[in-house]
């Protein structure tokens, strides 16, 4: 999985269709994105590699990275930010 950032939707969009572009220019057809009308997250599906891309709004309140965090970590961050303050 890959989790990426575009600046504003059409970035994003703009993102989303060169990777299509690539894809289909190395062999990959059949893939159509999801999420292009609205910009604000788009996924596209590329078989063996799902790519995630959004807008810092959405990818913050997604935080689809937490799917990797060991147990307790997220308690362990939350503490150190709250220190930070």
């Amino acid at each position: 999985m890959i989790v990426a950032s575009g600046t504003s939707s059409r970035h994003v969009n703009s993102i989303a269709q060169n990777l299509l572009e690539e894809l289909r220019h190395n062999g990959i057809k059949g893939i159509e994105p999801e999420g292009a009308e609205t910009g604000e997250w788009v996924l596209v599906d590329a078989i063996d590699v799902i790519v995630n891309i959004f807008k810092p709004e959405s990818r913050k309140h997604y935080e689809l990275e937490k799917m990797w965090q060991m147990p307790g970590e997220k308690k362990e961050r939350k503490e150190r930010r709250a220190t930070n303050k």
